[in-house]
């Protein structure tokens, strides 16, 4: 939307003052972030996709202990039961002989055996009987063990993975409070010299090397804040001067007017700058802010612009409490409404709405204008990017950081947006923030 033409001698994207090949654009999509703990825990691919939960590495490591330990119980009854079945079977009975004609024996269950061959063959059946009932009787006594064991060997190995997991959990909370807020925060694992304190000392040297980075950043910002705003102060002074002298000629005072709104120009393109390194960091204070009110304060801001461009502002506030800063969050919407009014056309108009979504807040910027096509949607977020047939003449449209600014403010609040193009033309700019 609002950004300078692109640099001379070459297609839009295309890097000035050499020949330098553009990097060719990823055919991969993005990967998505990883869902959140309170987030909904949606299935992806591989062999433990069908649970109804996330399979931490814990869990696997149970399941593994537990699983091969259920293995060799069952290989263990199998071999105990084949063992015990063949010994029964090579155990042998008293043999009993009749030594005489009208000799009978009674057997337990009734029955009166007068000859040999039928005392041999009850011996025999009565045998295999009680083999079987003491193989059966073996059985489920095994089986009940083992079912107890597993109970036992899956909760030990849970524990026993909670052990050996703990410095790879401090590992992942210190990188979650170093991406959050705090980058001198360090892991300074102790215990033995193994793999996962060799992962966090170099967590460790990595996040130094990351933390004199960013303190050489903000040293830059300071100092570009301080060394580029004071000459532009210093010439908007002078010109302002030169302008009051009554005396000073018609051409000196259209010249003096025209530097005056150079000067201008560039203190803009100074603070935006300024506010764009400034709000790439995730935010490290957030309060309870009300997006209405926020939206209040930049419609009023803009409302003079609005009706000096013929455009109408529209508005539907409803509450809407987010965490952030409120600060960042009105000069989000602010951007929102000036790229909104100043990219429109005479007689439209600009509705800007705030209302309560799950997880927490919307505003919501819609805007009649030009014709924007879908495909360059995706680089309107960039620095210093205009649209095809936008007007690169005047500069009264800004200097080309507003949707860069809101993209970093939203990525510090932890948010989203999106823009959509409206039928007939315009945009709708759409920004969720999330609730304290």
């Amino acid at each position: 939307m609002t950004t300078p033409p692109p640099p001379a001698g070459g297609p839009s994207g295309a890097p000035a003052g050499g020949p330098r090949a553009v990097p060719p654009r990823p055919a991969h999509p993005p990967r998505q972030p990883r869902p959140h703990q309170h987030e909904t825990y949606v299935p992806g691919d591989g062999l433990l996709a069908w649970l109804p939960f996330r399979p931490t590495i814990r869990m696997r490591l149970t399941l593994l202990y537990g699983g091969m330990f259920l293995m060799a119980g069952v290989v263990l009854l199998l071999v105990m039961y084949f063992f015990v079945q063949q010994s029964l079977q090579e155990v042998g009975q008293p043999h009993l002989r009749l030594t005489g004609p009208g000799i009978s024996v009674l057997t337990p269950d009734g029955q009166v055996l007068t000859n040999q061959s039928a005392l041999d063959q009850w011996l025999n059946d009565n045998k295999s009987i009680q083999a079987a009932a003491a193989l059966n009787t073996l059985l489920r006594k095994l089986l009940t063990v083992l079912v107890c064991l597993a109970v036992i060997a899956f909760a030990a190995g849970y524990a026993m993975a909670g052990r050996v997991l703990r410095p790879l959990g401090r590992i992942t909370r210190t990188a979650r409070d170093v991406a959050s807020s705090d980058l001198h925060r360090r892991i300074e694992l102790d215990g033995p010299d193994d793999e996962l304190k060799e992962l966090a000392d170099t967590f460790d040297d990595m996040l130094d090397r990351l933390d004199r980075s960013f303190d050489s950043q903000r040293r830059f910002v300071a100092n570009a804040s301080h060394e580029l705003r004071t000459p532009l102060a210093i010439n908007r002074t002078l010109l302002e001067v030169q302008l009051s002298d009554p005396a000073a000629s018609p051409d000196l005072q259209q010249l003096g007017k025209t530097l005056l709104a150079t000067n201008e120009r560039s203190e803009q393109l100074v603070e935006g700058l300024l506010l764009l390194a400034r709000s790439e960091n995730e935010l490290t204070d957030r309060r309870a802010v009300e997006l209405s009110e926020v939206a209040t304060r930049a419609l009023e801001q803009t409302r003079g612009e609005a009706d000096k461009r013929e455009v109408e502002l529209r508005s539907r506030l409803d509450p809407a409490v987010v965490a952030g800063n409120g600060v960042l969050l009105e000069r989000l919407a602010l951007n929102l409404l000036q790229n909104a009014v100043r990219y429109n056309t005479p007689g439209g108009w600009v509705e800007l709405a705030t209302a309560t979504v799950p997880g927490g807040g919307e505003l919501v910027v819609s805007n009649t204008g030009p014709v924007v096509p879908q495909y360059e949607l995706e680089h309107i977020f960039e620095p210093f990017r205009r649209v095809k047939g936008a007007d690169r003449t005047r500069s009264d449209k800004g200097v080309g950081l507003g949707l860069s600014i809101v993209r970093s403010v939203v990525r510090a609040h932890g948010g989203t947006v999106e823009a959509t193009p409206r039928a007939g033309g315009g945009l709708t700019m759409r920004v969720r923030i999330p609730s304290p």
